[in-house]
Formats: structure tokens, C-alpha cells, sequence
């Protein structure tokens, strides 16, 4: 039970101005994170801009209460979930404006609370975006938390992850300061202040504006998908189609992922999402023609037994769009592709922020992610040993009713994101109620808590954690889960520490995450 154990800190706190939410509800939802829950918080604080947001940090760590910045919530490596108690969790979603778009210098500066998709919706009429534009999360996600997190999919094949499409931020430090990274239009000029303070997931510094570059949005896309026999196949086609820069999304599924998709998207929603995409282009026939395809090709155009894999392109015409697709195609068909109905990728792109319903399993069963990234000479070993770590403790998982399935998607520049997925049953927590839509929320089964396949995800999320560590893997969302420093030089780890000790001498900064 969240408790608030310091009354008159939470006063002091909102004297400041700012709003401060300590009820029990309250401090029990923002406690919990997609996959767990964390120690119990003495308050919430919802700033309204950075000047609320810098004076209760100052007002908070005065006190020496650690803070903890949220942004969207969707977590699920405890990048906000601490084990200290009476900490004070800041939750930026009332930070969430658009403060200026700048059609000369091709820039735009967000508060860090700002989703993914009020962005994208509110360049869209401009015919602009920036380059990486968001997660498949970005309903919820905020771009504060792509760049504390760092974050991939959409754009990722092209221009890589969310912090590579970043060139300045303000930062509110421990103490309440300020501070200014970068300039105003360009973020290499001297060392890379700005880079320090991406991907930190949090414990340098709390995000409070972001500043990214912007392109013209595409007019132009074509789709394809493959099926392949073997994940030799799949990776090395991947591989060959990201280093020839065709794509802008390449991503692909395992048949046990393939299998829980086709079970678990709906027709209708499918030709739904298709209608709409073609309606915003001008084309009611078109959106008629498209829908039709989805219901004519039904739950069964994809193979669940294989493993599957589908490519996005985009350009100034389609002319550039079709040559890159055909480029990909080439390459996919010499690796031993089947090409198959392109569905997944067209209802993918026209609802690319789509509701969060596949938190959950479709027998309601809880969700875990962990990935690793890595260079392509590598990713076939590192796949074989996932597969050999399954093997080895699928009696273990068979008794727990676990299940698997594995995402893989190409990352402009850095390789291949391999990401296998935990399904165990067991019971919701407040976040998955509060992100999914209500209507499929309502009708999944509701599973009672089950501590002996909570053990079991917690064993298997722990060997992925440590077989990623042992392929020399990096990864985005570190928060508390990935071993970071263990992946350190010593001087190295020494210069990180340094830096923590000057922003944040008393280490009230979200403290644990990133190790430190």
C-alpha cells in the first residue's frame, strides 16, 4: 500500500506552486511500470512547464527526497520504478507543447511531455516530420522519454534511434538548475553536451524541452513482406537490406510472434485503419480497393510457421519509393524469400500510433520484452544462443504455461534489434488498464496473480538480460534492468561517475537507474 510518509514535505513541495497528488491511488498506480511495481512514493508532482517543473526539483532535493522523472509511463525496465521508498515521482505529461516549428532553420522544440503522435499529427498539415518519428508506443510515449530511454521504430531502418534525431535540450538538474545543451540549429559544435544527457534514462538530468531537426514527410511509400524457412535466412536478408539503405522501417517476427498476431489483430480494425490512411490521401476508391484486400486475404496470407519479415520505403515520388522496394525485394529473394501479401506493413503504417492493446497477450497474459542490439556479424550466434537458452528450461516454462515469441527489426547505422518476448499468466497491473482501450481491455480474461510463473519470468528475463551481456549486445532502455557499467571500461565508468557526482552530487537523481 503507497503511503505518504512525509506530510510536510509534500507541503514545501507544493508551495512552490506546482500540483502534488498523495493519494493512495494515486501513489499505487505511478508506482508500477509495464512489467513491476516499485517501492512506495511519497508523492506525485505534475509540473506545467520547466520554470514548475526546475523550482519542485530544487524544492523536493532540498529536502534529500530522490526524484524520479516519468514520461509517457511505458517502461517496463524500471527506467521509474525505484526500490528506495519516499521518493517523489515527476510526472511530465502536463508538460506536453509544441513550442515552436521553424520552417527556415527546419527545426522543431517540444516540451519533454509531448507524445510521439501529437507531434506527428501537429507537423503533418506542414508536410513535416522530424526523421525519427516515433514509437509504436506513441500514443502514450512521450518524446522526453524516447530521449531519456532512447527508443526505435518508426524512421529507425533510415535515420536510426530517437536519440540520433535530437540536437539540443534544456535539462533540469538535481538542484533545480537549468541548463542548455547544444545550440538552437546544429548539436555538433564542441564536445557533445547534448549527447551526455540522451539515453541516461533519467539520472543525470530530467528533460524539459527537446529541440529536432524536421524533413519533408514522404509522399511516396511502398510495402512488401517475406516469409523465410530458417532465422539464418530472415537476419542475413535484414542485414543486406539495412546497409543498402533502402528502407526506412525493415522489421519481422518469429512464427510464435507471427502466431499471436493473426490471433490476436481483427479484420475489421485492419480494414479500418487501411480506409483511413487512403481517405487522408484523397482516394475513397482507394480506400475502398484496400480494405477489401485485407478481408479477401484474410487471417491466413502469412505462413504461422515461418518466420516473417516486412519492409517499408518511402520517397519524394513514387518512382524513388518503387525502385528502393524493388531494391529490398531483390535482396530478400536471394536470401531465400517468399514474397506474401503485404498487410502487415500497410496496416502497420496507416494507424503507425495505434492503441496499446498488445500489452497483454490475448488470454490476458502478462508481456515482457528484452532485447539486445547488435552488429550483424553477430546477430545469427546470438540468436542461436537464445534459442538454446529456451531449450534448455522449456520444461520449466511449459509447466508455468510460458510462452515466447521474437521480434527483429533493422536500426540504421547500429545493425539489428533482437527482441524475444516473455508471456506468462498472471494478473494485470493498473498500467496495462490505464494504456489499453477499455472495449479490449474489458473482454480479455482476467487472470489471478500467479507467483510461480512471476518467478519464472523474473529467471528468464534475468538469463536474457545476462546472454545479451555475454554477446556484447547494447541496449536502449536501460533504466535498471540492463548491466550498462558491467559493459564499461574502468576509466570509462570512472568518467560516468564523475559526471553523476557533478550534476548530481547527492545522488537524488533517479537514483539506481543506469546502475549509479
Amino acid at each position: 500500500m503507497a503511503t505518504q510518509a512525509n506530510p510536510g514535505a509534500a507541503e514545501l513541495i507544493a508551495a512552490t506552486g506546482v500540483e502534488v497528488l498523495t493519494d493512495d491511488d494515486t501513489l499505487n498506480f505511478y508506482a508500477h511500470d509495464v512489467y513491476e511495481r516499485g517501492a512506495d512514493l511519497l508523492a506525485v508532482v505534475r509540473p506545467k512547464n520547466k520554470e514548475e517543473l526546475s523550482a519542485a526539483v530544487a524544492a523536493t532535493t532540498a529536502q534529500n527526497i530522490p526524484v524520479i522523472p516519468r514520461g509517457g509511463g511505458m517502461s517496463y525496465t524500471g527506467g521509474y520504478t525505484t526500490k528506495q521508498p519516499g521518493a517523489v515521482l515527476f510526472d511530465l505529461a502536463a508538460m506536453n507543447r509544441v513550442l515552436d516549428i521553424n520552417e527556415t532553420d527546419m527545426t522543431v522544440t517540444v516540451e519533454a511531455g509531448c507524445t510521439w503522435a501529437s507531434l506527428y499529427e501537429t507537423l503533418q498539415p506542414k508536410g513535416l516530420r522530424t526523421p525519427f518519428w516515433g514509437t509504436l508506443s506513441g500514443l502514450k510515449a512521450s518524446i522526453g522519454g524516447g530521449m531519456s530511454q532512447n527508443c526505435l521504430f518508426w524512421g529507425t531502418g533510415r535515420y536510426g534511434t530517437a536519440a540520433q534525431s535530437c540536437i539540443s535540450m534544456e535539462v533540469v538538474l538535481a538542484d533545480g538548475t537549468i541548463l542548455k545543451t547544444g545550440s538552437e540549429f546544429t548539436r555538433h559544435y564542441g564536445p557533445d553536451l547534448t549527447g551526455l544527457f540522451l539515453a541516461d534514462t533519467g539520472a543525470l538530468g530530467m528533460k524539459a524541452t527537446i529541440t529536432m531537426p524536421l524533413i519533408p514527410e514522404a509522399k511516396a511509400h511502398g510495402y512488401a513482406s517475406f516469409s523465410f524457412e530458417t532465422y539464418e535466412d530472415t537476419l542475413t536478408a535484414l542485414a543486406a537490406i539495412e546497409r543498402s539503405g533502402t528502407s526506412t522501417e525493415c522489421f519481422g517476427f518469429d512464427p510464435n510472434l507471427n502466431a499471436i498476431r493473426m490471433r490476436r489483430d481483427s479484420l475489421a480494425s485492419d480494414a479500418k485503419a487501411l480506409g483511413n490512411m487512403m481517405k487522408k490521401q484523397g482516394s475513397v476508391w482507394g480506400a475502398i480497393k484496400e480494405g477489401a484486400k485485407v478481408v479477401t486475404a484474410g487471417r491466413n496470407f502469412m505462413d504461422e510457421a515461418k518466420f516473417s519479415l516486412h519492409v517499408l520505403t518511402e520517397g519524394r515520388i513514387q518512382a524513388a519509393a518503387d525502385d528502393d522496394l524493388a531494391s529490398a525485394r531483390k535482396m530478400a529473394l536471394a536470401h531465400g524469400a517468399t514474397e506474401t501479401e503485404n498487410t502487415i506493413p500497410k496496416i502497420v503504417r496507416a494507424n503507425p500510433f495505434g492503441p496499446l492493446n498488445s500489452m497483454l497477450g490475448a488470454g490476458g497474459q502478462r508481456w515482457a520484452p528484452i532485447h539486445g542490439m547488435l552488429p550483424h556479424s553477430k546477430a545469427v550466434a546470438c540468436y542461436e544462443a537464445i534459442e538454446a537458452l529456451f531449450d534448455k528450461h522449456r520444461a520449466e516454462m511449459d509447466e508455468v504455461e510460458m510462452f515466447t515469441g521474437t521480434l527483429i527489426s533493422s536500426v540504421g547505422g547500429s545493425g539489428v534489434i533482437i527482441e524475444p518476448c516473455l508471456y506468462w499468466p498472471d494478473a494485470s497491473n493498473p498500467v496495462h488498464k490505464d494504456s489499453m482501450e477499455d472495449a479490449h481491455f474489458a473482454k480479455l480474461p482476467k487472470l489471478d496473480a500467479n507467483p510461480a510463473a512471476w518467478a519464472m519470468a523474473q529467471k528468464m528475463k534475468k538469463a536474457l538480460v545476462d546472454l545479451f551481456y555475454e554477446q556484447g549486445a547494447a541496449h536502449l532502455q536501460i533504466g535498471r534492468t540492463y548491466r550498462y557499467r558491467d559493459s564499461l571500461s574502468p576509466a570509462a565508468d570512472a568518467l560516468l561517475q564523475d559526471l553523476k557526482k557533478s550534476v548530481d552530487p547527492k545522488g537524488l537523481m533517479n537514483p539506481g537507474s543506469l546502475g549509479l
